[in-house]
């Protein structure tokens, strides 16, 4: 059973079961949504896959993990209910990031067991026509464990170069091919297999409120030998808020970043003689890595990066952590959820 099973109460749509038992046993393929006090973003992102081209037989499964007022199950049901694709509308309800992405995946392996491979996007995502089609495609032609692709952001208000050249916007760049690692799970493929020799342990929920799960996750798979490529074509836009492209929260980010470094650097190094020679190295290393970017960008913004990174990993270092994905840092969303009580799943 995947995690919070106990709470479950299934909503099923009227039907034919030997109908519906044939289109789950034919699925390839399941896309995850986490969702947390976005339902218009989830609807957005839900129409994008809706919408998806190619062969490639999918499912759809969404974790709303706002159980106090889930609006977002409300809205990515009434979405899905106008199509026929499989799908499953979930609700997680121990708060935090981790939770609501191991429960995803472990929803999407157990209902539908011969998929291969399991996606995710975000919520305040939009997946281009194609973009199912060729991680599929890449992961079938090249035997790779992980595939990730682009993620280009879109910003709500027009925005200064300081900002749309700071390295938090970039991405992997270049052609489809073999690459040592990905970041996050913004746009990934990961097969079937991965989690099988990871478990039990998948995204530790550590992370949960820190942020930075993914990078956990892919580190250790990493470590494990799973192969990652890189697929060009693969691409994904994400709607960045006006509230994201301020210079405190950018540089308050930075600083989480290197955070999250620290605690993943922490989980694999002993000797906290190595964690004290890294974070002065990187100190250090930081000086010459933000003059390079300030003579790159010719902005001071970008160029804060690296130092603001180090000064995260030092402050993690004497335990001094953010949350920004605690709940009472996040403003709730303005409506409310039309989802009557025990509904907790809803799914076709």
């Amino acid at each position: 059973m995947s995690e919070g099973a106990a709470i479950r109460t299934d909503v099923m749509r009227t039907g034919e079961p030997s109908v519906q038992d044939e289109s789950r046993a034919s699925v390839e393929a399941v896309i995850c949504i986490p969702t947390f006090r976005r339902p218009d973003g989830v609807a957005r992102t839900l129409r994008s896959l809706i919408a998806q081209r190619g062969a490639v037989r999918f499912a759809i499964v969404v974790v709303e993990n706002d159980a106090e007022s889930p609006v977002g199950a409300a809205s990515a049901r009434e979405t899905l209910d106008a199509t026929d694709i499989p799908s499953a509308v979930v609700i997680e309800p121990r708060q935090g990031n981790c939770h609501a992405i191991n429960r995803a995946f472990g929803e999407a392996r157990e209902r539908f067991p011969s998929a291969h491979y399991f996606l995710m996007i975000d919520d305040d995502e939009i997946a281009s026509p194609e973009w199912l089609a060729e991680m599929v495609a890449t992961a079938r032609r090249t035997g790779a464990s992980i595939v990730g692709g682009p993620v280009i952001r879109q910003f709500d208000i027009p925005v200064s170069q300081s900002v749309s050249l700071h390295p938090l916007y970039g991405f992997i760049s270049g052609p489809t091919r073999q690459v040592p690692v990905i970041h996050g799970t913004g746009n990934c493929l990961i097969h079937r297999d991965v989690f099988v020799q990871l478990e039990p342990v998948l995204f530790d929920v550590a992370f949960n409120f820190l942020g930075g799960g993914d990078m956990d996750f892919f580190a250790r798979c990493r470590a494990a030998g799973f192969t990652f490529w890189w697929c060009e074509e693969a691409i994904i836009h994400e709607t960045v808020a006006a509230e994201r492209t301020t210079a405190r929260w950018l540089m308050r980010r930075s600083v989480r970043t290197g955070s999250i470094n620290y605690v993943i650097d922490s989980k694999r190094m002993a000797a906290p003689v190595r964690l004290h020679a890294k974070n002065i190295i990187s100190l250090v290393l930081s000086i010459f890595k933000a003059a390079s970017l300030l003579a790159r960008t010719k902005r001071l913004l970008p160029a804060t990066h690296p130092v603001l990174m180090s000064i995260g990993r030092v402050t993690a270092s004497f335990g001094f952590l953010p949350v920004p994905y605690k709940a009472s840092e996040i403003a709730p969303a303005e409506t409310r959820s039309a989802l009557k009580a025990g509904q907790h799943i809803a799914e076709n």
